[in-house]
């Protein structure tokens, strides 16, 4: 098996990044995943600690901000970029409102208003209540496009970290086993169950793909495995991945 991809989501659910290595620190999200989130106007939450997804802005509620893409430029601004409103670069921990002008029009009506950008102090705001990072197999996701009849973009899955070269599915059997990637382990702590932001197209935003029946169409509701880093170091894409315990 082997290290296929490595992806980070810098705003929860507002685009996506496709790095070549990460630094792994012991412990924690990916280094600047999910590191800030969008508030919506029913909740009042700031950041400083992990809080459920419900509190913010997201693809399940929003399917347009699937379309969002990310990237880093050299001055170290988020671009940000959408096929109906354009590009932005914007400092995330200083131009939030700018941020929101920007973003706003993607919120269906009836849907709580995005309110502000904030960090997270603590860790990444991923799904679980513990730094997770997620990992995904890749024979697992052709038997989806097997089933739908048609080729998904793994942007759908918001996934860190893809493994390919195993079985279909084998994932369900890591669970509480360790993985080793490169010299870095980590400990497979829980099944993802999916939501509707994996029925956006993360091209157009629009909801295209019922992936939702389709995975129980073949017996699942989860897609995916959350992971603890349980050591530091590099990682790359390429990197051996063994089942270690």
């Amino acid at each position: 098996m082997k290290l296929a991809q490595i992806w980070r989501y810098p705003i929860k659910s507002h685009g996506s990044e496709l790095l070549d290595n990460i630094e792994i620190q012991k412990g924690k999200t990916l280094p600047l995943d999910r590191n800030w989130a969008v508030v919506h106007e029913q909740s009042d939450v700031d950041g400083s600690n992990w809080v459920p997804c419900r509190n913010f802005s997201r693809v399940a509620k929003a399917p347009q901000l699937a379309a969002i893409s990310t990237t880093w430029t050299p001055d170290k601004k988020l671009k940000l970029s959408h096929p109906s409103i354009g590009t932005i670069c914007i400092n995330p921990d200083s131009d939030s409102d700018e941020f929101i002008n920007w973003v706003s029009p993607l919120m269906p009506e009836g849907r709580a208003a995005s309110r502000k950008l904030v960090r997270s102090a603590k860790t990444g705001m991923t799904d679980t209540d513990f730094p997770s990072i997620s990992i995904g197999n890749l024979s697992s996701h052709r038997e989806v496009e097997k089933q739908v009849g048609e080729k998904l973009s793994l942007l759908r899955w918001r996934c860190n970290l893809w493994i390919d070269g195993c079985k279909p599915w084998d994932e369900h059997n890591w669970i509480g086993k360790s993985l080793k990637i490169g010299d870095v382990t980590f400990k497979i702590e829980e099944e993802i169950v999916r939501c509707l932001a994996t029925t956006a197209n993360p091209i157009s935003g629009e909801r295209d793909v019922d992936t939702l029946g389709t995975l129980e169409s073949m017996g699942k509701e989860d897609f995916t495995v959350a992971a603890r880093a349980t050591s530091s170091g590099p990682i790359k894409s390429g990197d051996i991945v063994e089942v270690i315990s």
